[in-house]
């Protein structure tokens, strides 16, 4: 089989429809590359395609699982933090998009933390390592590092201890991308006034951070409990979830989105939809496939405020053209060019919210008490096959 695919190829391999070879490209199932031969065209890695083709084969039996996941035949990880139904999301049971309406980060962290009283996300004197570093993710990652080099093992401490040191967590991220330091106030207005915003633009971060608090097993709260289950210390934990959460297919998601943006900038939002639709490559930051009818968290916080006029007709055109609808990551990259905020900010947003969802993962991992070692499914050359090292050490001589 060749090494690349076209469209075409592609949806006759599948029996699918161009829409759904985008969705595949989008969640990273297939990668995609210019064709060299004409640069209106994308090509498609056929071995993903394959791949498609043997998990459609297999199907997903109870003996199939058992084999191509983590945890044997169950392929899940317990947790009552959050869940969807009906295309909707759900912390605790309560409908997050309900919950925002009204709420702040911290009342989600009371919520999300299974506490009884709401924490508060003060502020936090920076450490000396980060005292000259400028707002923004780098200072975030440091700051987290040096307090993960020190930090003490979550194993024996009582949960209100634990809830005690994840809010200040919250509280000192919120600080290293750009909140302001002088009041006691809700992190959304201390992270609007060090953005030089209005009270407007508070209302609307507030609301924001809600939404983006939690959204089930991630692959960044999978990794946080994974940390956790080796007793790491809370640090170590949110640490493991943001690094993760910070690849440009989760959390920096909105990146991509404000690249496409800064196309339509430059060229029109006509030509950029044009462009990416002729050469069969997916628009970034539209379609989610846990919501078929459309993110309801990015219709609710959208609603709420009007895009700039180019960007608002990008996403008109998306929508009328191929049926997806914007996700978060576009109301993110939208908001902030709305605002105008610093360069940074879509990712600030999203991982300083994040941040309490990642911490209720890391502190319920600790009641399962078990490592997450999951075991490897070996597919290399067996012990007959492999060289002689000792044969081979011979001929370099």
């Amino acid at each position: 089989m060749a090494a690349w695919m076209t469209l075409d190829e592609v949806k006759q391999t599948l029996g699918v429809r161009q829409q759904t070879v985008y969705a595949y490209v989008s969640r990273g199932r297939i990668g995609v590359s210019p064709d060299p031969e004409d640069s209106r065209r994308s090509l498609y890695r056929a071995e993903d395609v394959s791949a498609l083709v043997r998990r459609k084969e297999t199907g997903r039996t109870r003996e199939t699982l058992a084999t191509t996941t983590l945890f044997g035949a169950e392929p899940s990880i317990p947790t009552s933090i959050a869940t969807f139904a009906g295309g909707r999301p759900y912390y605790r049971g309560v409908d997050v998009v309900e919950l925002s309406a009204t709420a702040t980060l911290e009342d989600a962290a009371r919520l999300l933390w299974n506490m009884a009283d709401t924490p508060a996300f003060a502020p936090q004197a920076p450490l000396d390592i980060v005292s000259t570093l400028p707002a923004g993710r780098i200072r975030a990652f440091t700051e987290l590092a040096a307090l993960t080099a020190t930090g003490h093992s979550t194993r024996g401490r009582v949960p209100r201890v634990l809830h005690g040191e994840a809010a200040a967590l919250v509280g000192r991220i919120g600080g290293a991308f750009g909140a302001s330091p002088d009041s006691d106030a809700p992190l959304h207005e201390r992270l609007a006034r060090g953005w030089g915003q209005s009270r407007t633009f508070a209302a609307l971060l507030r609301k924001t951070l809600v939404l983006l608090a939690d959204h089930e097993i991630t692959s960044s709260a999978f990794s946080a409990r994974i940390t956790a289950s080796t007793g790491a210390s809370l640090p170590a934990c949110l640490l493991a979830g943001l690094t993760t959460f910070s690849g440009p297919l989760h959390g920096d998601a909105s990146g991509r989105v404000r690249a496409l943006f800064d196309e339509v900038e430059r060229d029109g939002a006509d030509a950029v939809i044009d462009r990416y639709l002729s050469s069969a490559m997916p628009l970034p930051g539209f379609g989610h496939h846990i919501y078929p009818d459309g993110d309801p968290r990015a219709a609710s916080l959208m609603a709420d405020f009007k895009p700039p006029a180019a960007i608002g007709r990008l996403i008109e055109r998306v929508v009328t053209l191929t049926g997806q609808l914007p996700t978060m990551d576009v109301a993110l990259a939208t908001l902030a060019a709305r605002y105008k905020l610093p360069a940074d900010a879509a990712f600030a947003m999203f991982a300083t919210a994040r941040s309490v969802g990642l911490l209720a993962h890391g502190m319920e991992q600790l009641g399962v008490d078990s490592i997450i070692r999951p075991r490897g499914r070996y597919t290399g050359p067996s012990a007959a096959q492999a060289p002689d090292p000792r044969k081979a050490k011979r001929r370099t001589r």
